[in-house]
């Protein structure tokens, strides 16, 4: 039995926010403890490793002022919960799900597992149907869809909060009847990056509709590692208890990995690539595993990371192991950002792997996926021969070349660049995408259906052409 109540008197070893034990009993892996310190304060920690001869405990707040002799310790034998309720949506809580925003407690809440309950493999249904975010590159070419885990690769310095945020404020589902929820988790978050999200939620009226979790910069690594965890327990409360459709974003997974490894090498633990802990592709899968949708359930929770990559490497060890777990990604430019197209968006490496089960007949439109097609083939020739135009010079061209010219250059202005505040339908993505296609000859459409052509493609530039 976990969890005896008895209290301990003394710590062996205190390092980083880590300090052990010695000769404890019944106690288990992740069990919830409460340190108390000499000043009467009381902090929260939990169970990392358990062995014959001591317990390793991660303090959440901290280890500064503990004393070796006279700290005092008691296993709660329960895991960590935090509190979940409907009055959380429109709410800013911190990492353990209190609040945050001045305003009164939760009226009425239950507490679960921070930890979630593992979904089985053979309940999960495949994930489908289309999320519109307004966003055009995203929405017509890299479709996300109800269940899907789809991170953002970005870099820093990049537009991807103004990104975050502009998702949050626009994401929608084409059934009004259902409910639709955002669950906002933000892991080390500088102080003006946190307001810019608070005001754009509030100023917008987005806010009734998401739960924000803040973990700021200067608040104890330990904490980062748990604010993931609270935010899907909600997400997991809404979903699937309230049978909610729940968008959950978290930004940065970047700030979660540095937590990760920092914490790792207190505990003097085995480094892996780059100092990560050899564990972080499990840690990583624990947290986006937790998107899905679940056989006889009408919720679901669909998941978009957020994460910049280190010096850009798409190679690097965070973006490489998201990669592996997820379903696609949608990747930041900076050669894009630095020409002022808002969202940079890089659309020859952006996929989403799911989009075919999301779009078309009775989804978007019938000729969505067609022009999805039509788009990445038409763009992927644009840049070779912009990378020949660099080469021989743009009048070397033949008619056919510069034709190709003027649609890549009209898909970066016009489909993909966007204002901030501009929340584009499926109908006017599509419709954006057909007219940057009438750059082309007819004949140089050929992954798109004869009459999808006939009906879809602008009338006057097929009759000037």
């Amino acid at each position: 039995m976990a969890g005896t109540g008895l209290e301990y008197k003394g710590v062996s070893q205190i390092y980083g926010p880590i300090m052990v034990i010695e000769n404890v009993r019944d106690v288990g892996f992740d069990e919830l403890v409460e340190v108390k310190v000499q000043s009467g304060e009381t902090r929260l920690g939990r169970v990392t490793e358990v062995t014959r001869k001591a317990v390793t405990i991660q303090v959440f707040e901290g280890t500064s002022g503990l004393s070796l002799s006279k700290t005092r310790t008691r296993f709660l034998g329960k895991p960590l919960e935090v509190p979940v309720s409907m009055e959380m949506l429109g709410r800013v809580m911190n990492s353990f799900g209190e609040p945050i925003d001045g305003h009164p407690r939760f009226f009425s809440e239950d507490r679960r597992d921070i930890n979630g309950f593992p979904m089985n493999p053979t309940a999960r249904e495949y994930p489908r149907d289309f999320i519109q975010t307004g966003i055009s590159a995203i929405d017509g070419l890299a479709s996300l869809v109800r269940g899907q885990k789809l991170p953002v690769f970005s870099g820093p310095g990049l537009s991807h909060n103004a990104l975050a945020a502009q998702i949050v404020r626009q994401a929608k589902i084409r059934n009004e009847s259902e409910e639709f929820y955002v669950v906002f988790i933000a892991m080390g978050l500088e102080h003006d990056d946190a307001a810019f999200f608070r005001n754009s939620f509030e100023e917008t009226g987005a806010i009734k509709n998401v739960a924000m979790f803040l973990n700021l910069a200067d608040d104890p690594p330990v904490e980062r590692i748990i604010t993931p965890r609270a935010g899907l327990t909600l997400a997991e409360y809404l979903a699937f208890e309230h049978d909610a459709h729940v968008l959950v974003l978290l930004t940065d997974m970047t700030n979660y990995c540095e937590a990760l490894r920092e914490v790792s090498s207190s505990m003097e633990e085995v480094p892996s690539r780059k100092g990560y802990p050899g564990y972080m592709y499990s840690d990583l899968a624990s947290i986006y595993e937790r998107a899905g949708r679940i056989t006889g359930k009408k919720g679901s929770i669909t998941q978009m990371p957020i994460l910049t990559m280190p010096n850009d490497d798409i190679t690097h060890p965070i973006p490489d192991l998201t990669g592996y777990i997820t379903e696609g990604q949608i990747v930041l430019s900076r050669s894009l950002e630095t020409q002022n197209i808002y969202p940079p968006i890089t659309i020859t490496t952006s996929l989403s792997r799911l989009m075919k089960d999301g779009i078309g007949k009775g989804r978007t439109r019938e000729d969505h996926a067609d022009v999805a097609s039509q788009l990445y083939a038409a763009y992927a020739q644009y840049n070779a021969v912009k990378s020949l135009a660099t080469i021989i010079g743009e009048e070397g061209l033949v008619s056919r070349d510069k034709e190709y010219l003027r649609f890549g250059e009209r898909l970066e202005r016009a489909f993909v660049n966007q204002g901030r505040d501009e929340n584009r339908s499926i109908e006017q993505t599509l419709s954006i995408a057909w007219d940057t296609l009438a750059q082309l000859p007819d004949e140089e459409l050929t992954r798109i259906h004869p009459q999808y052509i006939q009906q879809y493609l602008p009338k006057i530039a097929s009759e000037v052409k």
